[in-house]
């Protein structure tokens, strides 16, 4: 019986030759690459973020709408002076070791918010959590707020002698197309932020001894 999967040629020398017989169309889809498009799907996880306040953002600003997932309860920190920094640095702290290491004064508390600024632009919003019958802490508050829903820009009335801050909204509220919030938890992305040496949990901590004038142990 006749082989039909194979051609049959004739050489220059007479000689039959049985070439494979094609199978069907070509079909450039099975070649095409997966791999290339199932990372396109996979969310970029978010590193290390900076953190200021909704005015020192100096820009429109969205804070996370779902507050029970994306602001988190009163947190406790301190600024750590740290060698070769001009600034200080954030760092978060356990609050029973600040409360008997600290002078209260040095703690700071206030809660953190996901935010971003236009074209997903995100950063971790400093909000006030105390001292709530102060104008600046009122006002400030208020812009959290209002940044729920909309694009806002707080800027300080310091310069016009009120202690406050005046809310702008944006004039067009479809100017900036609404935040893709990431998915990671808010645990995740502040555990990222103040990863390593930026979350005092004991005692001999290099920043915490800085702080009540320890002499740094090997």
């Amino acid at each position: 019986m006749a082989d039909d999967t194979k051609l049959k040629l004739v050489s220059e020398d007479g000689e039959s030759v049985s070439i494979p017989k094609p199978e069907g169309e070509f079909n450039l889809d099975r070649f095409k690459s997966k791999h290339g498009a199932a990372l396109a799907n996979v969310e970029t996880l978010l590193t290390a973020l900076p953190h200021c306040t909704i005015s020192q953002a100096k820009d429109f600003v969205r804070l996370h709408p779902d507050e029970e997932k994306y602001w988190s309860a009163e947190l406790c920190f301190v600024n750590v002076p740290v060698k070769g920094q001009k600034r200080d640095t954030l760092h978060l702290i356990d609050e029973e070791l600040a409360m008997r290491f600290l002078p209260s004064a040095r703690v700071l508390r206030f809660r953190l918010a996901l935010a971003s600024k236009p074209n997903d632009v995100f950063f971790l919003c400093e909000v006030p959590s105390q001292n709530l019958d102060n104008s600046w802490n009122v006002s400030n508050l208020e812009a959290c707020e209002k940044a729920k829903t909309h694009w806002i820009q707080a800027t300080s009335r310091r310069n016009e002698g009120v202690d406050g801050y005046k809310v702008d909204y944006a004039r067009d509220a479809d100017a900036f197309a609404p935040p893709k919030w990431p998915k990671q938890s808010l645990n995740q992305i502040i555990g990222a932020t103040f990863a390593g040496d930026l979350i005092i949990q004991v005692e001999t901590h290099a920043g915490l001894l800085r702080l009540i004038g320890a002499k740094l142990t090997p």
